[in-house]
């Protein structure tokens, strides 16, 4: 009886170990480090946020090392040379980078945002607005190059006006200082982001006559993306980035906008929340948060129109050279 009762313990026992062991290995093989930066610190990158706020990632098995690196140039060279992981940032610098030569080209595998996320704004309060009421007045424009000056050229041209002749068009003007440059003076119109937009109404310094996102039609103006060799070596880590990323999309989508202003809002703790609020309810309604991470073909394309229209773009690429959806696709069906 001893013998067996022994046998037996010693039986339990080793089960044990074997279990403990297999939990720690298993702990060990599903809790990645992600470093992710994003261009800059946007309401239009809600989704993200949430993912971050609400766990997201954490249930995927992802400690994020999260910060804000402003410019495309500096993120994708953060990117480039392995600083960071994954970035968030307009697709059109994969195109960039890979019409320079790229050994190591930039992938990109989930879809943040699906509009340009910039908005017309007059200094005066019009009591209607048609497009041609631009012509001939001065213009404060995005930085040349980059995809919101990009997407804005394109809607000017759809709307039958030339934006290098027909407008007094001002570009050269930093990101950061153009809504101060626009406060202090310079030209009738200008091209924003929100929150600015929303302060300036509120304060009326200026007033929101029209969206680019909405004419500018969906493409994929904010993406995540990395290195194919991290991807290569990391694809496990990759899936489950972008399973947060859908579980995010698919709750923004069901959410209120005070819910989805409310999970936000860490992220913005220097901004009215009745402004968060109405920027949320305003990107919301048209549409620029993507339902999902898949980079659609059609969207490429449209990007790729668009960065052609503005001169900027010196080779197309092929969609499935720069796209690779397979992790978007698996989030999208197995995400419910």
């Amino acid at each position: 009886m001893g013998k067996r009762a022994g046998i037996g313990a010693a039986a339990v026992l080793l089960a044990l170990t074997a279990a403990l062991s297999a939990c720690g290995g298993k702990e060990k093989e599903e809790t990645a480090k992600v470093r992710l930066a994003e261009v800059t610190r946007s309401i239009f990158y809600a989704p993200e946020y949430v993912a971050l706020s609400q766990g997201f990632f954490q249930e995927e098995g992802l400690e994020v090392e999260f910060q804000t690196i402003p410019g495309g140039d500096k993120v994708t060279t953060a990117l480039l040379s392995g600083q960071i992981d994954v970035a968030l940032v307009g697709a059109e610098t994969s195109i960039y980078v890979q019409n320079q030569g790229a050994e190591d080209p930039i992938i990109n595998f989930a879809q943040l945002t699906q509009t340009d996320g910039t908005f017309l704004v007059s200094r005066k309060k019009l009591a209607s607005f048609d497009w041609s009421m631009l012509k001939g007045s001065s213009f404060l424009g995005q930085r040349k190059g980059g995809m919101p000056q990009m997407a804005g050229e394109f809607t000017l041209k759809k709307k039958g006006i030339d934006p290098h002749k027909d407008l007094q068009l001002t570009q050269n003007v930093e990101f950061a200082n153009i809504p101060s440059a626009f406060a202090s003076g310079t030209g009738d119109y200008v091209q924003l982001f929100e929150p600015t937009a929303t302060v300036f109404e509120r304060e009326g310094k200026g007033f929101v006559v029209a969206s680019f996102g909405k004419e500018s039609g969906k493409l994929p103006y904010t993406v995540f993306m990395a290195k194919k060799s991290f991807i290569g070596k990391n694809a496990g880590t990759i899936q489950r980035f972008t399973n947060a990323i859908q579980k995010a999309q698919k709750w923004v989508e069901g959410k209120s906008v005070a819910e989805i202003k409310d999970a936000v809002l860490p992220y913005f703790k220097d901004v009215d929340p009745a402004v968060v609020e109405g920027v949320v309810k305003r990107y919301k309604e048209q549409g620029s948060f993507a339902t999902d991470p898949v980079i659609d073909e059609t969207e490429w394309n449209n990007l790729q129109d668009v960065m052609q229209s503005a001169g900027e773009l010196k080779t197309r690429v092929d969609h499935k050279k720069l796209v690779d959806n397979s992790f978007a696709e698996k989030a999208k069906s197995s995400v419910k």
